[in-house]
């Protein structure tokens, strides 16, 4: 007589215990896997929380420290004009004005210094005023401040008189004389 149990039959060495057997060894492998990978993930999971940890200081030292280079350039000029200035002498302040222009170069700003008869160009310059004259319209006929630019980005426009034709006719085109009043 034989008793169906799982307990009998495990205890007599049949094929379904044996299968059982099996079963649970696979599944146990199974749950290993998922826990491995399971730890894989996390690992993943915080090295990336780490990496952007570590991206977002790299900026914030970019951008506290990014003009750090340009600042040692100036620290030389900022000596000689402090020279210039207690010796009163004009050939030291022509220096220190050379050493910053010098120092401007080496950090890629440029001057926005456009000649008189340049075109008008909004993009780089300001039109601080509109002056009748000879030359064509919507050219540059003085220069009242220079203007800067870093790389391809306007720090400060220039500051331009711009010239607009010459109003030829007789009069004031506002004015109410020579009006019929009935």
């Amino acid at each position: 007589m034989s008793e169906s149990n799982p307990e009998t039959r495990a205890a007599e060495g049949s094929p379904a215990s044996a299968e059982e057997k099996t079963l649970d060894k696979l599944l146990a492998e199974a749950q290993a896997r998922i826990e491995e990978q399971r730890e894989a993930w996390m690992r993943a999971v915080a090295e990336a929380d780490n990496t952007r940890k570590r991206a977002r200081a790299d900026v914030a030292a970019a951008h506290k420290y990014g003009v750090e280079r340009f600042a040692e350039t100036l620290l030389p000029v900022m000596d000689s004009l402090e020279t210039a200035l207690q010796a009163k002498d004009v050939s030291a302040i022509e220096l220190t004005y050379r050493q910053l222009k010098a120092s401007l170069e080496k950090a890629s700003i440029r001057e926005i210094n456009p000649g008189p008869g340049e075109r008008f160009d909004p993009h780089v310059h300001q039109a601080m005023a509109a002056v009748e004259s000879a030359a064509e319209p919507n050219t540059v006929v003085e220069v009242m401040q220079k203007g800067y630019s870093l790389h391809d980005r306007v720090l400060r426009p220039a500051l331009v008189t711009v010239a607009k034709a010459v109003e030829s006719g007789p009069g004031n085109p506002i004015s109410d004389t020579g009006l019929d009043s009935n």
